[in-house]
């Protein structure tokens, strides 16, 4: 149990017996016979319980027995103050006058003699639990005191700087939603943490969901839990993750997928802060922070009827934007040589940047974002046969950061009237599937993104799957075209 058992008792068999019980259910027994000498001995190391025995009922004049007690509500209370969590156990002779002695001390644990020793090991099994859970609670706090910070986020860049202080301000504020919103791979659940983790929510649980990557049917469940029998597999009560987050934050990472369905519900949640379980009838008051985030344009979402227009201005009261690698002068440098060192620490290897691999670091224009460049890293340093690490190892598209260079071979001829962006987008994507035979691999390649970046922009426009297009199907660029 790794449990620190105080025990304070006169010597003898009982004391020997107890303590070589203590010690077959792997506790640490540390012995003396007085409170005095207790604390004498052992006053600074841990203790989680303590068993005390005071010995025989004080004989004499009333005047001795209120002095007695005095005297043991005085040992009582030095022990709670060098260990203020300390449980005490107070075993107690069967006669009335001691009882009622030992219930005057105010110790709610009293054991009368002799020892029931299946009565002791309950609530040493207890104590046990207890102090797991404390441990965890205290690993729990100091791993956020530690990852759950701002300055985990690398840059000097004026534009990632500017969403830090954003971001440091609205921590502290008692904004109850906050929306994230950045690239795929620019560190939007790293933002979240940070806020999570420097507000004065910090001591309370950090709940995180990807919206798109649980099944529909089943979000609503995860979200707010579901009572037994709410369906056909809910054999048990399941408490959702606002319910869990309690005093602390829920982060919602891809907010955009959500069903409209849900997002209504999300709304009322958001008004109310009340829970009620899926196949519930009781509301359940809850306090916590919604961090929203998503790579989608959800305002292009609200026109396009995907997203629902009252949501997006209850989510959008404080929006902070995370700046995309590509127009962060000089971060991928030193987000680089962080990576390296850390990728070399982990794998045991002593490696560095040579001149030219930076240089080619911030000539790269990093459609991918912070994701991309921490993957090249990590696989440089595997495959690295020197310590230096330079072009040939970090191995990144030979495409140049220069506009003109990503221009060549490529031209848009803009109606008089005008086109909106996200037309413009739609077509060059629709263009790229049909080049690649509408293999999204292909089509993800030539249009220099990740495949999770193209299907996500293909949802966020509508464009079928090309398994479901449908025969025949043409690309509308009448009015654009797309050399």
């Amino acid at each position: 149990m790794n449990l620190n058992v105080g025990v304070i008792m006169p010597p003898g068999g009982d004391r020997d017996e107890l303590v070589g019980h203590l010690t077959t259910r792997e506790c640490v027994a540390r012995v003396a016979d007085t409170v005095a000498q207790y604390l004498g001995r052992y006053g600074n190391e841990g203790c989680e319980i303590g068993l005390l025995d005071f010995g025989p009922g004080t004989p004499g004049l009333p005047g001795s027995i209120a002095q007695a007690l005095e005297q043991k509500r005085d040992s009582i209370r030095r022990l709670k103050e060098n260990w203020p969590k300390l449980q005490i156990v107070v075993f107690a002779d069967r006669d009335s006058q001691q009882t009622t002695e030992t219930l005057e001390l105010g110790v709610r644990n009293i054991f009368l003699k002799p020892i029931n020793f299946p009565q002791l090991d309950g609530l040493l099994s207890a104590a046990g639990r207890s102090v797991a859970l404390q441990a965890r609670q205290q690993r729990e706090t100091a791993r956020i005191e530690q990852e759950f910070r701002f300055d985990r986020i690398v840059g000097q860049s004026p534009a990632v700087l500017e969403s830090v202080d954003l971001a440091r301000r609205v921590a502290q504020s008692s904004a109850t939603s906050v929306l994230i919103l950045g690239e795929s791979g620019v560190g939007k659940e790293l933002f979240a943490r940070a806020i999570h983790g420097e507000s004065p929510r910090k001591q309370g649980p950090f709940m995180e969901v990807n919206c798109a990557a649980i099944p529909r049917e089943l979000l609503e469940s995860e979200l707010f839990g579901h009572e037994k029998g709410a369906f056909t597999d809910a054999t048990q009560t399941r408490v959702g993750l606002f319910e869990a987050a309690e005093g602390g934050s829920v982060f919602l990472d891809e907010v955009g997928e959500l069903p409209l369905t849900l997002q209504a519900k999300l709304l009322k949640f958001l008004d109310s802060k009340i829970v009620r379980r899926v196949g519930g009838s009781r509301d359940i008051p809850v306090d916590v922070r919604i961090l929203a985030a998503t790579n989608r344009e959800l305002i292009s979402e609200v026109k396009q009827g995907r997203f629902r227009e009252d949501l997006y201005y209850r989510l959008n009261v404080v929006p902070i934007e995370i700046p995309p690698l590509r127009v962060r002068d000089g971060d991928p440098v030193l987000l680089a040589r962080l990576f390296v060192e850390r990728v070399g620490r982990k794998l045991g290897r002593t490696v560095h940047l040579s001149a030219e691999g930076e240089r080619e670091m911030a000539r790269y224009h990093w459609p991918g974002n912070v994701r991309e460049l921490s993957n090249v890293i990590e696989r440089a340093v595997l495959l690295a046969r020197s310590e230096e690490i330079g072009p040939v190892e970090l191995a990144v598209p030979a495409t140049s950061s220069d506009p003109d260079d990503e221009r060549s071979g490529f031209s848009v001829t803009i109606p008089n009237e005008g086109i909106s962006l996200p037309a413009v987008e739609r077509a060059v994507i629709q263009a790229a599937l049909d080049r690649a035979s509408g293999n999204v691999v292909e089509a993800a390649r030539l249009l220099k993104i990740g495949r999770g970046s193209l299907r996500s922009k293909m949802r966020r426009h509508g464009i079928e799957r090309p398994r479901e297009r449908r025969p025949g199907a043409a690309v509308e660029m009448d009015r654009m075209s797309v050399i």
